[in-house]
């Protein structure tokens, strides 16, 4: 708790108290007594606070889809001047998907790192969408955004009433103030911030980058074990859901930046919008840390689908397609034997954002690099690039078990075809030589061909070998 008149935001302690779980009806209060007993809305709250319902599903929404919370708070969040169009208009953020704002291509793409600006540039300036379909109008849909920032925000305050965020940051830490409590995300985990929760973003280390993918109209969820039984991948108890804290300030001229349709929008108001004493439910920010994954693998032939790595998954109404998928390829054995171990050779229904955190990526000996980025659309096709074909056949049929470490690269997938916006096409990071990784592929196809005469003649390929 954090009562003044006027003051920064207090530095996050080292270690922040969280409660666990995925899915639970949660509660957390920092007075003892704030939460209203035996129902959400009383005549008058404890402590004189104001109730109000944040929901993140419709109120009709079957039980078990149902999310909901109930926030008590200072002052209530309705309490700002009308919100204007936000001036200078950022420019870079999409969220309806069409000819006017974005491209069609089925060509690879990859973008290397960003790097840091000299300007001055919090989350919300340093964020850009990359690509993505749909429309938040029609609630369904997604969008792929990077950021890139050096500075913390200052005075304001963020939210998207477009989709929820899932935010992967890949160099320095994020200090989170929510209106549930605070989070501390370092590289190697992520962080779900749901539609319509106003956050703050800090930057303790400095300069700090990432990716997001925001969905639109649906909620993330854990996928289904199906065979697998009961346990594995991520697990429930790994999830991290924040404590209450709040700050009751006079903030005279704080902003609330609110994202609508693409579009940012400002309000002012003179108080702190983290003034929430107390809260209740199930429709909360959490974080994950990707290290705690419990990757399941081939243990004989083959090389298993991507989707075996599934650690959230926003689904559509159709079984096993998925809006969007966020899949990671952690730290794992190799085993397979006779096998070529590397992602297959692969044309896909899907469409593939592949990113970086650390290390390197097993199918891209060269040029995929933490903080990049690349694009396989639907039915393009990719896999691994030349050195990483030609070293694999090179070791043979006898190379044994071999641990893959120090590497976390991870995909947000979607049944959607995306577009591309101009910036990214136009970026001085993209990779404009990325397809000659496959250029060098040879052709490894020899045999004898017997032809109608009954005279044995070897196959073109074989003679130009």
């Amino acid at each position: 708790m954090e009562t003044k008149t006027s003051a920064a935001r207090p530095a996050f302690p080292e270690e922040l108290k969280y409660q666990s779980g995925f899915g639970n009806d949660f509660s957390s209060e920092a007075i003892d007594g704030a939460l209203p007993l035996g129902q959400n809305s009383p005549l008058v709250c404890p402590y004189g606070l104001y109730a109000e319902q944040i929901s993140g599903t419709s109120f009709t929404s079957p039980r078990k889809l149902n999310q909901r919370s109930w926030l008590y708070r200072v002052k209530p969040s309705v309490t700002h001047e009308p919100f204007r169009p936000r001036v200078p208009k950022h420019g870079k953020l999409v969220s309806e998907f069409n000819e006017s704002n974005s491209s069609a291509t089925p060509t690879q793409l990859r973008w290397k790192p960003a790097e840091v600006p000299e300007s001055p540039t919090d989350f919300v300036d340093g964020l850009y969408t990359v690509c993505g379909a749909g429309s938040s109008y029609l609630r369904h849909g997604f969008a792929i955004h990077m950021y890139i920032a050096n500075k913390s925000m200052d005075d304001c305050a963020f939210c998207s009433a477009d989709g929820d965020f899932l935010i992967v940051p890949q160099e320095g830490r994020l200090w989170i103030t929510t209106e549930c409590g605070r989070l501390q995300v370092s590289p190697g985990e992520v962080v779900v911030l749901p539609q319509g929760f106003r956050f703050v973003v800090d930057l303790p280390d400095g300069p700090s980058r990432g990716y997001v993918a925001e969905i639109f109209g649906t909620h993330f969820q854990l996928p289904d074990l199906g065979p697998i039984g009961a346990n594995g991948l991520a697990a429930s108890r790994d999830f991290l859901v924040p404590v209450a804290w709040f700050e009751h300030i006079t903030r005279p001229g704080y902003t609330i930046v609110q994202k609508f349709g693409g579009e940012l929008f400002t309000a002012k108001q003179d108080f702190s919008p983290f003034n929430v004493v107390a809260w209740h439910g199930n429709y909360v920010p959490y974080k994950y840390d990707l290290s705690k994954f419990c990757p399941y693998n081939t243990v004989l032939m083959d090389h298993g689908d991507p989707s075996i790595n599934t650690v959230l998954t926003a689904p559509t109404d159709r079984p096993g397609v998925a809006l969007l998928d966020f899949v990671i390829f952690p730290p794992r054995w190799l085993v397979a034997e006779h096998t070529f171990r590397p992602p297959y050779y692969h044309r896909n229904c899907m469409s593939e954002f592949m990113g970086l955190i650390y290390g390197g990526y097993e199918a891209k000996a060269d040029g995929f690099l933490p903080g990049g980025a690349s694009l396989h659309s639907c039915m393009t096709p990719h896999g691994p690039d030349t050195k990483t074909y030609e070293a694999t056949i090179a070791l043979g049929n006898e190379a044994g078990p071999r641990r893959i470490s120090n590497t976390m690269a991870f995909m947000f997938e979607s049944c959607l075809m995306p577009r591309v916006c101009p910036w990214a096409l136009e970026s001085p990071y993209m990779d404009h030589d990325y397809y000659q990784c496959w250029i060098g592929l040879k052709s490894h196809f020899a045999c004898e061909i017997v032809c109608e005469d009954g005279q044995d003649v070897e196959n073109e390929h074989a003679e130009k070998k």
